[in-house]
């Protein structure tokens, strides 16, 4: 039975029902091409995100067949969590940085070659981060998200995971996208390929996003998400709100604002350092 289809029949079944030791057993395969990222939450198929219910089913029942473990380090450092969902296993044959300083990556995430870490943060299960993104201190990236090539995530940064409900599009952050501090990008929002993300910006599902290039506003629309165009610059913004009353008091709500469209000088302020890798 190919791995789609077990992982299918056995979300569906009920838990007491199950063979524990075969539905870990291909718990266990389905986790292996997780960390590979040979399987994704989502894909780009003909220039379209898609969402990959099954993986998402295969994940939840991780937490499903799991049972609670005590993995502390000592007996001051304690810790329990589920046993399906230890820390990343890896190697310094793997060429990823991770910088001593309380940083974790959870088994399930795929973290390509040459990616750099920065501690604290913290990568959830299901996360793809392909090769030379750099995921700075204090930086989330939740579970499920998609994180493309040469992403910087700076300092502080969250970048939201959408495991559930099932058919609900992760976060997806494009190659060479610059994500500035502090930004909340949330409820999957996609962040289009170089587009830069101003220190401070907050994306989510009900955030208008008004273009002032090109004079367009850009939201999400039922079950199209909210996306971000390539190349766009966009920095925290305000629109004052609507009716006699807020309008008095010169009341405004924070909004996003595209401001321009990356150029080369743009490129030489966000070029990430070399010399950091």
């Amino acid at each position: 039975m190919p791995l789609q289809q077990e992982i299918e029949t056995l979300y569906e079944s009920d838990p007491a029902s199950l063979d524990q030791h075969a539905a870990l057993r291909t718990f266990g395969e389905f986790k292996f091409f997780l960390n590979q990222g040979e399987i994704r939450a989502a894909r780009k198929v003909d220039g379209v995100w898609q969402v990959n219910g099954w993986v998402k089913k295969g994940i939840l029942l991780g937490f499903r067949l799991g049972e609670l473990e005590d993995v502390s380090i000592d007996g001051r450092f304690r810790y329990f969590d589920k046993g399906t969902y230890p820390l990343k296993s890896m190697d310094v044959t793997d060429n990823i940085r991770l910088v001593p300083g309380g940083s974790s990556i959870r088994d399930g995430a795929h973290i390509g070659r040459g990616v750099v870490c920065m501690p604290p943060m913290y990568i959830n299960v299901g996360a793809y981060v392909d090769e030379g993104t750099m995921i700075d201190s204090h930086a989330l990236v939740g579970s499920c998200a998609q994180v493309g090539k040469r992403v910087h995530v700076s300092a502080a940064a969250q970048i939201g995971g959408v495991l559930e409900p099932i058919g609900a599009m992760p976060v997806v952050i494009e190659d060479d996208v610059l994500i500035g501090g502090n930004c909340g990008i949330y409820e999957g929002t996609i962040v289009s390929r170089r587009a830069v993300i101003a220190a401070g910006v907050i994306l989510t599902g009900g955030t208008p996003v008004y273009d002032a290039v090109r004079k367009r506003v850009y939201r999400k629309e039922g079950d199209v998400p909210l996306t971000i165009p390539e190349n766009a610059v966009v920095v925290p913004g305000s629109r004052p709100l609507s009716g006699e009353w807020p309008m008095h008091r010169g009341l405004h709500v924070s909004t996003p604002i595209i401001v321009k469209y990356r150029d080369e000088k743009t490129d030489a302020a966000t070029a990430l350092e070399d010399g950091l890798r």
